[in-house]
């Protein structure tokens, strides 16, 4: 990206060098990260973001479903069977930032098309699929996650990967 695309705000990048602030993607995805924070998983915390011309449309982050107990109270089975990780996510009793992010946008009625997804981490096999079945032509990620049979997803639903700096960034052909 061209030193003029960060100061104009499109695209996104790190820190806009002009004006020392972060670029756009820099700016959500730290947004995510500040979603995380409500996390109470006991291994792996994560922030998600649907965000649409520059606004933020719904967010999420992983933890049980509403009026549960949370895994810091109730324990993760998980870690009990010292499952590794990007592995049996159906024992978890969390819902993933994606999803809950998705759940968030449909149950307000927000209309998420071609929406950006802003993710502190690559998505699970699981989100990979959601992501498929959506309009989200692009994904902005803090992080890897070893979830193989995620990347084979994304990749044969059309995305190619692209190293961007701090983050990665998948985009739909």
């Amino acid at each position: 990206m061209k030193a003029a695309d960060c100061r104009a705000g499109a695209g996104g990048g790190g820190l806009e060098p002009a004006e020392d602030r972060p670029g756009w993607d820099e700016y959500f995805l730290r947004l995510a990260e500040l979603a995380a924070t409500r996390s109470t998983c006991l291994r792996r915390q994560v922030g998600a973001l649907l965000v649409a011309d520059r606004r933020v449309l719904a967010t999420g982050y992983n933890g049980p479903p509403r009026n549960l107990p949370h895994c810091r109270e109730a324990g993760c089975l998980r870690e009990t069977l010292s499952v590794p990780s990007g592995q049996r996510h159906e024992i978890c009793r969390a819902i993933h930032a994606e999803q809950n992010a998705i759940l968030q946008a449909a149950q307000h009625g927000v209309p998420i098309r071609q929406a950006t997804l802003y993710c502190t981490h690559q998505p699970c096999a699981i989100c990979a699929k959601l992501i498929l079945n959506l309009d989200v032509p692009r994904l902005v990620l803090r992080g890897a996650y070893p979830d193989e049979l995620a990347l084979s997803l994304l990749r044969e639903g059309g995305f190619t990967r692209e190293e961007a700096g701090a983050f990665i960034v998948w985009t739909r052909a």
